[in-house]
């Protein structure tokens, strides 16, 4: 993960330990000491060290092309583990020397590597041995005597072995020695590089073969140590100070490296940030013309002293929106860590009054949720705000701006996770009171949501290490700068690095150059006051720039048109699903469905109306009957999405607010040449089906109003039976007793929209307990056939007693009399 400033080698100073952290270190140490069998390395592949084992040893070791320096340590040592920060800190220094010089470390304490220990003859702990490049199967190495626990004195310790290597060279390291006049006259015709960089020294000076080594990984240029007693060189090029760096040039041409402080640091800053220095592996640099001319996704030109409010909020929308949205299910630690993000965004988070109002109510919202487990679902709606809180949201998308990268996979998020955090870390050195507030929580989550989980685990193990030290609000803020630094040192020159943002240590000293110290020995260190309040400035509210921002206007109506959409999307599903539940209701309970209660309320105000319409005459209620046939046929065919064309209904208001349909007519058979072949069988099957229907919904009107007028008399009422063939299909009618009470046809919808050309009915029945039986044996069957049925059956009975009479008196006839003797 990455700013958006370069980052290079680490020569950061730690922060100092604070006395509680140091008595709870020797606490740990006396643990260890009393308890040996709990073993366990003292580093990890974040520390940049090989780790070394049984199996790995011999290929790391035997022929290795760089000179390898190794460390024999046991976990349970007390001094090793003192010792272990130290050598941390000396693989990071050296970093960009990898390719001619390494760092390893085998934990002797495990039962697995005490063969390895062995086979080196290594007696106490630690020790650290030099291996040559190229070193042979029996070779031991060479111990480091009497070394000190300083990071300087380690790595002049390692150029002194390098200095004294035999042959073969390691094929990667460059020349060490002082170069000569006659040299540097020849070079260029014998080297490619633009950038020759002498380095004029004392010879007890290691500043030369230290910035030789820096610039080990990258092309175009060369460096190389010159003593002050090459009187020719010095003469030639003016040189009074030293030590002091010029650039040569083929020709003769030469010009002095202009830098604040003499220093091996800041000589490789500058040297690296050179026209034409690159990366070796690692494409040159893309001009701003080329990246402007991106139209994929325009470049935006941007100020690399300030931080912009669009990488803030496009980093809550991925956190928020995409990381989170990865978990269907917050519950736990999981939990715990979402609510800690979420309280620290609401209380520091120096935004837009809308995205601030955002984060408070979903904060609120989730402190009150009592609950061992919440669903992602609930969390999106409160982040979208579903409940439409005015003057609430978060804008949709992207919009990079000082994280953007030179291609689509550099920068952007992870960038944005660093500024944040960092912005996050100073709001709270002038709000807050907990010092770990903001740390903790950004280590719960990268540990539970973040990504990149390789990242996670790097952070974690930083974490673990130096999080105590935090004792102060402006502890805090330099804690996550300095852990900041570690992870550019490491990730320096990896595949993620973008070319055009290269990792360095960050403020480079053009940024703040006050923020940059040397020690009297020479060595680089940082100068904390003046760290401290440069971040606090850079990462203030007051210049955070909004520019690259939508207008909360434009924000607020897009999302008042995303939830007109959505709640169109949702009426419509809603919709879908009901008629889809209604229609597999109806094919299983075609008869026994229960009216809902907005068709009882419908029903009531049909009653109402029918009320006040008053009777009518029996004409008048037969012609209603005639068209409200005729409309009932063409909504049963217009049950289909695409009426056939001889079911198209022409919309009429009829009297009492019915729509009236008129039925295709047919005038002597013949046909227009324009109109369309009709299927005289199945509309044949759907108009006399809807007549049926319709025929017993007039009964029941023409029943109620008889009922109204107290003139109750027994009249035929039509049992409603239906047989489906699989020819026509006929619904046939049939009159009952009087006594049964049958109740066919209730419309399951009343006409809610009059633009739809067919309706929907369904067939609810309320069927006595006395009539149910008769009802389902006369399905399909009127009383005259049930009659002629029973005679016919009776007939029969007839005729087999007959014949049974028959021939039981023939058979008595032929029986054979026996006569008597």
């Amino acid at each position: 993960m990455a700013r958006r400033f370069g980052r290079a080698t680490s020569r950061c100073e730690e922060i100092q330990t604070h006395p509680r952290k140091m008595a709870t270190s020797a606490v740990w140490l006396c643990l260890c000491l009393l308890f040996p069998s709990a073993e366990a390395g003292l580093y990890t592949a974040s520390d940049q060290i090989v780790l070394l084992t049984q199996e790995n040893v011999e290929s790391v070791l035997i022929n290795s092309t760089a000179a390898m320096i190794v460390e024999f340590y046991a976990s349970w040592c007390g001094h090793c583990v003192a010792f272990s920060p130290t050598y941390k800190a000396l693989a990071r220094d050296i970093k960009e020397w990898k390719p001619a010089v390494d760092l390893a470390a085998v934990d002797c304490a495990d039962q697995e590597n005490r063969e390895v220990c062995k086979t080196y003859k290594v007696r106490g702990y630690p020790t650290i041995q030099f291996f040559h490049a190229y070193s042979k199967p029996d070779y031991e190495g060479l111990p480091f005597r009497d070394f000190s626990r300083n990071v300087q004195d380690l790595r002049h310790k390692i150029l002194d072995k390098l200095e004294t290597h035999g042959e073969p060279w390691p094929p990667a390291c460059p020349p060490l020695e002082p170069t000569s006049q006659m040299e540097v006259d020849v070079f260029f015709e014998t080297n490619d590089v633009k950038h020759l960089a002498l380095i004029f020294e004392d010879a007890t000076s290691y500043v030369g073969r230290e910035v030789t080594l820096d610039l080990l990984q990258f092309d175009s240029i060369a460096v190389r140590r010159v003593l002050n007693t090459e009187e020719s060189l010095v003469t030639k090029l003016g040189v009074t100070e030293f030590p002091s760096c010029y650039l040569y040039y083929p020709g003769g041409n030469f010009t002095r490296l202009r830098v604040d402080i003499e220093a091996r640091a800041f000589y490789s800053y500058a040297l690296q940030r050179l026209p034409g220095v690159v990366r070796s592996g690692k494409p040159p640099p893309v001009s701003t013309e080329l990246l402007k001319n991106n139209t994929e996704d325009p470049w935006r030109p941007f100020d690399k002293f300030r931080v912009y409010m669009a990488d803030l909020e496009s980093t809550l929308h991925y956190s928020l929106r995409v990381e989170l949205g990865a978990q269907s299910v917050f519950q736990g630690r999981a939990l715990t860590s979402l609510k800690a993000y979420i309280s620290v965004l609401a209380k520091y988070f120096p935004g837009r009054p809308i995205v601030t109002n955002l984060l408070k109510d979903l904060n609120s919202w989730l402190q009150k949720q009592t609950g061992d487990r919440i669903s992602y679902e609930a969390f999106k709606e409160k982040l979208e705000n579903d409940a439409q809180s005015p003057n609430s949201t978060l804008p949709d998308g992207v919009r990079w701006v000082g994280c953007q990268g030179s291609q689509p996979h550099f920068r952007r998020y992870p960038c944005g996770v660093w500024t944040l955090f960092h912005v996050l870390t100073v709001q709270a050195n002038s709000k807050g009171s907990d010092p770990q507030e903001v740390l903790r929580a950004m280590r719960s989550y990268v540990h539970n949501f973040f990504g990149c989980r390789e990242c996670a685990g790097h952070f974690e193990n930083m974490a673990a290490e130096t999080l105590e030290q935090v004792t102060s609000l402006p502890t805090a803020v330099l804690w996550l700068w300095s852990r900041h630094n570690v992870v550019n040192n490491r990730l320096a020159g990896a595949l993620s690095e973008d070319p055009q943002f290269p990792k360095i240590q960050w403020p480079p000293p053009d940024m703040c150059s006050a923020c940059h110290a040397v020690k009297d020995n020479g060595e680089h260190t940082w100068n904390l006051t003046e760290v401290l309040k440069f971040l606090l400035t850079y990462f203030s509210s007051d210049r955070i720039l909004t520019d690259y921002l939508e207008s909360e206007s434009q924000i607020l109506e897009k999302q008042r048109e995303k939830h007109a959409s959505q709640q169109v999307v949702h009426i419509a599903e809603r919709h879908a699903e009901r008629r889809a539940r209604e229609a597999l209701d109806f094919r299983k309970h075609p008869l026994e469905t229960e009216p809902t209660e907005q068709e009882e309320e419908e029903e009531k105000g049909g009653e109402v109306e029918e009320e006040e319409e008053g009777p009518q005459d029996e004409t008048a209620a037969e012609e209603e009957e005639e068209d409200e046939e005729d409309g009932l046929a063409g909504d049963m065919v217009g049950r289909s999405s695409e009426p056939t064309p001889w079911a198209k209904p022409e919309m009429e208001l009829g009297r009492g607010g019915q729509q009236a349909r008129k039925r295709p007519s047919f005038v002597r058979m013949r046909r227009d040449p324009q109109e369309d072949i009709l299927d005289l069988d199945s509309f044949v099957n759907q108009h006399y089906k809807a007549k049926a229907l319709q025929m017993a919904t007039s009964t029941r009107v023409k029943r109620r109003s008889l009922q109204r007028k107290e003139e109750q008399e027994p009249g035929p009422v039509f049992g409603l039976g239906m047989e489906l063939g699989a020819g026509l299909g006929m619904v046939g009618l049939e009159p009952v007793d009087a006594g049964f009470d049958l109740d066919f046809a209730r419309p399951r919808k009343r006409l809610q929209k009059r633009d739809v050309a067919g309706q929907y009915f369904g067939q609810e029945a309320e069927l006595r307990h006395k009539g149910r039986l008769m009802s389902v044996l006369t399905i399909g069957f009127s009383k005259v056939d049930i009659s002629l049925c029973v005679f016919l059956y009776f007939l029969s009975s007839l005729c087999l007693l007959v014949m049974y009479l028959f021939f039981k008196n023939r058979l008595r006839r032929r029986r054979p009399k026996i006569s008597v003797p």
